[in-house]
């Protein structure tokens, strides 16, 4: 199994202090100008809550919250945000990042963000994958089937009776 060694929250902090950079050095690639770039502030408290909530529901549980040993969950969360998103501490993560960007006004920040969700993905969504798939089998299973990895239920298809 793949280890992962740095924890999430580091790579979007290097991801904000990379954005910033990038904003201090390019100042004249700005979209979003005062007072608009305020509801940044918003993406930032709406992600900042949502990683918060994500980790009681995982306290509750009694499971671990360590990102770096997903092989130790002793539980499999399906319940509260869990039921919208399978990775709801990663989504507030994006919403975060997503405000500062917004703060910061530059479009080359939003692309930093997408960027860092697509790392996430790769050094440790999919390892995690991995790791509960292993733990959990079919439920697990199930579970992706119902739900998005970033965010909303799958819909469930319907087959029409033939004509």
């Amino acid at each position: 199994m793949i280890q992962t060694r740095i924890p999430p929250p580091v790579y979007a902090l290097c991801t904000a202090a990379l954005m910033w950079l990038v904003n201090r050095h390019a100042p004249a690639i700005r979209w979003i100008a005062a007072p608009r770039n305020e509801f940044g502030w918003i993406l930032i408290a709406v992600g900042l809550a949502l990683d918060l909530y994500s980790i009681l529901i995982f306290i509750r549980t009694r499971t671990t919250v360590n990102p770096l040993r997903p092989g130790n969950a002793t539980q499999l969360v399906v319940s509260g945000v869990y039921r919208i998103s399978r990775n709801p501490m990663y989504l507030g993560m994006v919403l975060s990042l997503t405000g500062w960007a917004w703060l910061l006004g530059s479009p080359l920040c939003l692309l930093m963000v997408l960027l860092f969700a697509r790392v996430l993905v790769i050094v440790q969504i999919a390892p995690e994958e991995i790791a509960l798939r292993d733990l959990f089998g079919t439920s697990y299973g199930d579970y992706c089937k119902q739900v998005n990895r970033w965010i909303g239920r799958k819909s469930r298809s319907t087959k029409r009776p033939p004509e």
